[in-house]
């Protein structure tokens, strides 16, 4: 099968495009066909190698032999590993894995779950680390409620399009934060005010919020 290999760390010259074998699933885990695969900021602290701690996990030097890129996708069900009873071959599936740039990935069942009907594969594969990231630090961390006043800085990123949507669901009152060309796009997200910050600094002004999402 094809995938994207990472060599060595450093600017995108280091992924290549190559052919490596077709993985096999283990007891626990599915083999995906991917038909979406999303790149979010962790793909790119991969690539570069910084902050060195990445290092530990992808190799100290170089990245291991046979490093496929990519974590959030979008596919269909291929086969099934060992006491495997959720999923079966054929279902429509979105989550993350390890290489998931590639024509096939296996997953774990923990971090998938089957694909919104609603939703296509490329607006799925979009969202498990971005949507989750923002959900934890929203939900979770920030212990969002109804009436809270929250400041999302990076309303437009991939985090923060989906902070601002989970914020308004949490019933807060929510601001965003972005450049010019965002802010009728970050204002149809739902937020309830924008501040274009190449026109304001919000440190600077009287505001204050209950969470503020960096």
């Amino acid at each position: 099968m094809n995938a994207i290999v990472q060599t060595a760390y450093g600017s995108s010259d280091v992924m290549e495009y190559r052919e490596v074998n077709k993985p096999t699933p283990g007891d626990g885990q599915v083999l995906v066909r991917v038909m979406a695969s999303s790149l979010a900021a962790g793909e790119y602290f991969g690539m570069r190698g910084k902050p060195l701690p990445i290092r530990f996990y992808m190799g100290l030097l170089k990245p291991k032999p046979g490093f496929v890129v990519g974590i959030s996708f979008a596919g269909v069900v291929d086969s099934v590993g060992g006491g495997v009873t959720e999923f079966r071959p054929g279902d429509e599936v979105y989550g993350e894995c390890h290489g998931s740039c590639a024509e096939f990935a296996v997953a774990d069942v923990g971090p998938i779950a089957p694909k919104p009907r609603n939703l296509t594969f490329e607006q799925a594969a979009a969202v498990p680390t971005s949507a989750c990231t923002a959900l934890q630090a929203l939900r979770d961390h920030g212990k969002v409620r109804p009436g809270h006043k929250v400041l999302i800085n990076g309303a437009s990123g991939g985090v923060g399009t989906f902070a601002v949507q989970i914020a308004k669901a949490l019933g807060a009152e929510v601001t965003g934060v972005c450049s010019t060309g965002n802010v009728e796009m970050v204002r149809s997200l739902g937020a309830d005010h924008v501040i274009d910050y190449t026109k304001e600094d919000f440190t600077k002004g009287s505001a204050r919020y209950d969470v503020i999402l960096d």
